[in-house]
């Protein structure tokens, strides 16, 4: 059995245990008034491992976390608080974005298609990426640069840092768990973290949930409030998005010293609620049209339970807003 595979048995094991094996199983405890139980059980758990991975890499004196996953997984809510809990351990993080590494526009290779493609490794500019990151871990000061998406081009004037003793360097891209992306960095010094929403609940003891479609939900809503596309946009660019996930990031999942399930038990009954309108708004004659009525029939299976009870610090805020984290 791999890594993922355990990750999932381990939860699907967890759901028989507490009863809720199917989304029917799960019907019946909200129409029963137990979704706040359901709610606070399923964080709970949720923070448990993100504290036992901080608790690991305390344990293994690892400099540097390395955090990847397919989109919609919730590798920033998952990164904003894995800081949280290497705080309490005693630590102290630091996060760089790998967006400010970018190459310069012009020097950005370009798809089949004749496209930039932002999301390949040659993307980024790997030499200069592990210079600082090999001058930061020697205890060096570095400046951060900066990049302008508007201009296409790298800039300078970004923030100084420079890591002492306690700091553990936090850095999350679909690229992390790649090892053509730190060659310079010794092995000894990394924790790879993969974050993915592994959807276990099941629509019955025969049909599965796909683990995208969970991901798909998540971003329609997130890129209708946070980014204004609609529903048929989002359906649009997913096969890319797919594509993409196939070729810069399953193929490392392995390579992770650790899995975290980001899917809550919960969500899609709590996703039913914003999905549901905008699902509905995609036009009987697009192409996405039939897509929609599939998620619609899916979303349909759930008793719908109210935002109102997910905690600030849920993952599920990073993608309907009312977090306590900033992004």
């Amino acid at each position: 059995m791999n890594k993922l595979e355990a990750v999932m048995a381990e939860n699907r094991r967890w759901q028989e245990i507490v009863g809720l094996k199917t989304v029917a199983d799960l019907n019946k405890a909200v129409r029963q008034g137990l979704a706040t139980a359901i709610i606070n059980v399923t964080e709970a758990l949720q923070e448990r491992r993100i504290a036992s991975v901080a608790d690991d890499v305390e344990m293994c004196g690892s400099r540097l976390v390395l955090l990847a996953g397919p989109s919609s997984s919730g590798k920033t809510t998952t990164c904003k608080r894995l800081a949280v809990q290497l705080a309490a351990c005693g630590l102290r993080p630091r996060m760089i974005s790998m967006d400010n590494y970018f190459v310069d526009r012009e020097h950005t290779p370009r798809d089949a298609n004749g496209e930039y493609d932002f999301e390949c490794l040659q993307a980024v500019d790997i030499p200069f990426f592990n210079e600082q990151l090999a001058a930061l871990l020697d205890g060096q000061e570095v400046e951060l640069p900066r990049f302008d998406f508007q201009t296409g081009s790298r800039t300078t004037g970004g923030e100084r840092m420079k890591l002492n003793s306690s700091d553990v360097l936090i850095i999350e891209g679909i690229h992390a768990l790649n090892p053509d992306l730190t060659p310079a960095i010794p092995d000894n010094i990394k924790y790879r973290l993969y974050v993915s929403a592994l959807t276990t609940i099941q629509l019955d003891d025969e049909r599965r949930i796909s683990t995208s479609d969970n991901r798909l939900l998540r971003r329609i809503i997130r890129d209708h409030k946070f980014r204004g596309y609609s529903a048929s946009e989002t359906l649009h660019r997913w096969a890319s998005v797919r594509a993409g996930e196939e070729k810069w990031i399953f193929p490392f999942q392995e390579n992770a010293d650790r899995m975290v399930n980001s899917a809550l038990i919960y969500e899609l009954a709590v996703l039913r609620n914003y999905v549901m309108p905008l699902l509905e708004e995609v036009p009987a004659d697009s192409p996405e049209y039939d897509e929609a009525m599939r998620l619609r029939g899916l979303v349909g299976f759930f008793e719908p339970i109210s935002m109102k009870q997910i905690p600030p610090v849920s993952l599920l805020r990073e993608f309907l807003g009312g977090s306590s984290f900033k992004y």
